[in-house]
């Protein structure tokens, strides 16, 4: 399992696309998933910037989970979220369900990624809800990388304000010289 951890617009979702499809790993967007699946008040508020309830994400990541063959690498990007989601996924990973190959943190200044942001052109991607998307993230995701390492779970800071080739590159590096 393949953590992909980094701000909204650090570019998770192009490298997890980019690995999956040069590695045959199953990729598990959350924010795919949650574009699909939220509907009514809980859609409105992910729309404006805000996260569901860990329970609510918890139970559609393991539901979503069971589908892929424990054996397979699977890259998360955009899970977990928060520190009772991590504490439930390492949980899970000491049931020996998964194992973990290591976390990527892609690190992007908030004008940078602001930057791409305005300019992939998705619903959720105006001024207003990408400040909140930022605000939420030094709330309650960037508290994780401390999490991590307090738990013996080594983050590796990746400098995703170069090119996604640049960035793709050192993924796979670090991945095929820790196989």
């Amino acid at each position: 399992m393949i953590l992909l951890m980094g701000i909204a617009g650090s570019g998770k979702g192009t490298q997890g696309k980019m690995l999956a499809d040069q590695n045959g790993y199953h990729l598990f967007s959350m924010g795919e998933v949650l574009r699909m699946y939220v509907t009514g008040a809980q859609r409105e508020r992910m729309l404006a910037g805000g996260l569901l309830d860990d329970q609510e994400i918890i139970k559609i990541v393991d539901k979503v989970l069971m589908t892929i063959p424990p054996e397979d690498e699977v890259i998360l990007d955009g899970f977990p979220r928060t520190i009772p989601q991590a504490e439930w996924l390492l949980n899970e990973i000491s049931k020996n369900r998964w194992q973990l190959t290591c976390v990527f943190h892609l690190v992007a200044s908030h004008e940078a990624v602001r930057a791409r942001l305005m300019t992939r052109g998705r619903i959720d991607d105006k001024e207003k809800v990408i400040e909140a998307r930022f605000s939420e993230y030094e709330r309650s995701t960037a508290p994780l990388l401390t999490w991590f390492g307090e738990h013996d779970v080594t983050v590796l800071d990746v400098n995703a304000e170069r090119s996604m080739y640049d960035v793709n590159d050192d993924l796979i590096e670090y991945l095929k010289s820790n196989s």
